[in-house]
């Protein structure tokens, strides 16, 4: 499972070392696309599907279908790791994402987020305030009260 989180620097080269602990489970093959909250979403390339969730099995007609797999499937990059871990991050992923130098990469279970440092820190902070409320929400709607 992957969990935690790890910093990194972006090199001259715009090349991340991507944290050995989730290299060890996800591989040397990723896949990195645009996420939610302008985070970055990295899958292994043999998981792509996982990004699929939640779509898979609605008819292509819908086109919340279409929109949620031209944003995260038509906006991917295919990267592999270096001797050393690292993978260049494509420019457009970088702006997309409001990248500057440093980053925090957050396991999720199944998947990772790549963050500017300084937005995951204040998205953090706000996320610290509303979680009470947020898991409210979900009691409410796995009860199905919501």
């Amino acid at each position: 499972m992957l969990l935690g989180q790890y910093e990194s620097k972006i090199d001259t080269k715009a090349r991340l070392s991507f944290p050995k602990k989730f290299r060890e489970i996800l591989g040397e093959k990723l896949i990195v696309t645009l996420g939610y909250e302008n985070a970055l979403i990295i899958v292994s390339e043999k998981n792509w599907k996982a990004l699929l969730e939640g779509t898979e099995g609605r008819p292509f007609i819908h086109s919340e279908t279409r929109e949620t797999q031209r944003f995260l499937l038509g906006s991917a990059s295919s990267v592999e790791l270096d001797a050393k871990g690292r993978f260049i991050l494509p420019a457009y992923l970088k702006e997309f994402g409001r990248i500057e130098d440093e980053v925090v990469f957050i396991g999720l279970s199944r998947y990772v987020e790549i963050w500017d440092k300084k937005r995951w820190l204040e998205y953090r902070n706000v996320l610290e305030k509303r979680i009470d409320a947020i898991s409210k929400r979900l009691t409410k709607d796995k009860e199905g009260n919501g």
